[in-house]
C-alpha cells in the first residue's frame, strides 16, 4: 500500500495537485468521480463496461488516498478503524 501511497503523491507533485488540492477539493472530486462510477452502472447494469468502472474506481481510490495523505492519516488505519466502528454496530 505504501507504494500506492508514494506514487500517487509524487503524480500529484508532478502535476502541481499537491499545491492547488484542498480537502473540499478533494471531497468533490470523490463525489464526482463516484457519480461517474455509478454512471457505468446506469443503462449496461448487466454489462458495464469493466474497464471504465476500473478506472473510476481508481479515481474515488487516488482522491480518497489523497486526503489522507494530506492529513497524515496511515490508510490502513483509517480502514481498520472503520472495520471497528462497522463490527461494533452491526455484530
Amino acid at each position: 500500500m505504501m507504494s500506492i501511497i508514494k506514487e500517487i503523491q509524487e503524480l500529484r507533485k508532478d502535476c502541481g495537485w499537491d499545491k492547488t488540492d484542498t480537502p473540499a477539493i478533494l471531497a468533490k472530486s470523490v463525489f464526482a468521480e463516484a457519480g461517474e462510477l455509478l454512471e457505468c452502472f446506469v443503462e449496461r447494469e448487466e454489462t458495464p463496461d469493466w474497464n471504465a468502472v476500473k478506472s473510476e474506481i481508481a479515481d474515488v481510490l487516488m482522491y480518497a488516498m489523497s486526503i489522507c495523505i494530506d492529513q497524515g492519516w496511515d490508510v490502513d488505519e483509517v480502514i481498520r478503524e472503520k472495520f471497528a466502528d462497522v463490527r461494533r454496530r452491526y455484530l
